[in-house]
């Protein structure tokens, strides 16, 4: 191991650029996995951030429209028209919609209404719980970085150091200015563990929150439209045995 002498280690030019270039290639692998982790994180943040936003804009203007008093037949006739640019609240309302025209004979051949009722309730469960699973698509990865990208950083410290007194203890020289940049090298990677795991846990929670308001909206919707379609099959079903009599 070649010695640095104290004027040339008090003099080099200090950058984080330096300090990377000079770990080994265990450090080196612990930084940029912690870079990853703190971009991809700000990836999914953004992503999330941008798709709420869109989901409750379309959300408002669903219910503005639908309890505006149009007729729900002609509003899922013009959702059919574009069947790929759904947002949650119209895919439920329009998987219902089929469901109900698919099964529109069953309360006239005498069958039950309960039935029909209760495949309704459980097709829009599941368009529910798949829309969902696409909202918090991710969302994951946000939480473990917050709890792994702390431990990575103290991993890379604790290793630097290591490898800085070995460093020190080769020279047999205990000179602070030799050891300082060792160490500001192990420390680093703590820095990063802290600016990756922060913003993760921070955005999680507030994401997190503002999903369950969201999927909270889409339940209240789904019981709203199952009364009204309950309604529906019992008036029908109504009307139809008093033609039978």
């Amino acid at each position: 191991m070649t010695s640095v002498p104290v004027g040339a280690a008090a003099s080099s030019p200090f950058s984080l650029i330096t300090l990377f270039l000079q770990t080994d290639w265990v450090v080196k692998a612990d930084i940029l996995a912690l870079l990853f982790m703190s971009v991809w994180s700000w990836t999914i943040i953004f992503e999330k951030m941008l798709l709420l936003h869109s989901v409750r804009d379309a959300a408002k203007r669903f219910q503005t429209a639908f309890w505006s008093g149009v007729s729900l037949d002609e509003m899922f006739d013009k959702l059919q028209l574009r069947p790929f640019h759904l947002d949650p609240m119209s895919s439920i309302f329009v998987a219902a919609m089929k469901e109900w025209r698919r099964s529109s004979g069953v309360v006239a051949a005498g069958l039950h209404g309960t039935s029909l009722q209760q495949r309704i309730d459980r097709v829009m469960q599941i368009t529910m719980e798949r829309e969902s699973e696409r909202i918090e698509k991710r969302m994951t990865f946000l939480a473990s970085t917050g709890s792994v990208a702390p431990f990575l950083g103290l991993f890379g410290t604790v290793w630097g150091i290591i490898n800085s007194f070995s460093a020190v203890a080769g020279m047999n020289n205990a000179n602070l200015s030799i050891m300082a940049r060792g160490i500001s090298e192990a420390l680093f990677t703590t820095a990063l563990g802290l600016m990756a795991a922060i913003p993760a846990v921070l955005a999680y929670n507030k994401l997190t929150s503002d999903m369950t308001r969201y999927e909270q909206s889409l339940e209240n919707f789904a019981g709203e439209f199952s009364t009204i379609l309950s309604r529906q099959i019992d008036d029908k079903s109504l009307r139809d045995n008093k033609r039978s009599v």
